[in-house]
């Protein structure tokens, strides 16, 4: 069991101020990484309007399999970021929801992997990443430590944004609070339409997302605004 006593103590520990973002994420995550449970290699995106980067990594392992979905434009830890849904993902080998992603996945050695948002709170949205070499390595088990260690990730970044924070950084909150209000919205038709779970909905939407080649927070506009789930793409149940 993670001993969320002393996380707390060594993430208090962590200097917020005064320093460069990313020395402040990667101290974060290295005093996070042993406390989640089967967690091999964790890593911190960061989105930013359309530009996804990895602010912080422990493990070749996570920047690998951050950089592969970076490179598809799709992904859990971007899917997470944007739609502030915890994605978990049991088994690389047959996982479906992007399948070109976790074929890539497996052969980079990576057999699990569970993706939390941030909390929203700045301009900039993002998820906690961590990986397993194994399958079913990550699951539930791992959950609460990596939403605790999410939040103190989202108060660092809201942190160092307070302090530079321009017009154009105020359109970009709005922007992202659009983002993942639209992809709510969405996920509520879904449920209400085909009597569904949140993972359930959400999952709908990604799989329209690949199946159409279109950004999930588009996939979710369109069906809000219109009524219409882009290609006809039926419900499955996971």
């Amino acid at each position: 069991m993670p001993d969320l006593v002393t996380l707390h103590e060594n993430l208090a520990k962590v200097v917020l101020v005064g320093r460069d973002l990313t020395e402040v994420l990667t101290d974060i995550t290295h005093v996070a990484l042993p406390q989640i449970p089967g967690a091999e290699a964790a890593s911190i995106t960061l989105i930013r309007g359309t530009r996804a980067d990895t602010a912080a990594y422990v493990g070749q392992m996570a920047l690998d399999a951050d950089e592969l979905q970076y490179a598809r434009g799709h992904g859990p830890c971007l899917e997470a970021g944007e739609g502030g849904q915890v994605l978990i993902v049991d088994d690389m080998r047959t996982e479906q929801r992007w399948p070109d992603y976790t074929a890539a996945a497996v052969e980079h050695g990576i057999g699990s992997s569970l993706s939390v948002p941030l909390p929203f709170q700045s301009v900039t949205v993002g998820a906690l990443n961590t990986y397993a070499t194994e399958p079913r390595g990550l699951g539930r088990e791992a959950l609460p430590t990596a939403e605790d260690v999410a939040s103190w990730i989202a108060h660092a970044v809201g942190n160092a944004e307070a302090a530079a924070r321009t017009a154009e950084d105020l359109e970009g909150l709005r922007t992202a609070m659009k983002s993942r209000a639209v992809i709510e919205q969405a996920k509520g038709v879904l449920i209400e339409r085909y009597r569904l779970t949140q993972d359930q909905a959400f999952a709908v939407l990604i799989r329209s997302s690949q199946n159409n080649n279109v950004k999930v927070r588009d996939i979710a506009d369109h069906l809000v605004s219109t009524g219409e789930l882009l290609g006809q793409a039926e419900p499955g149940r996971r």
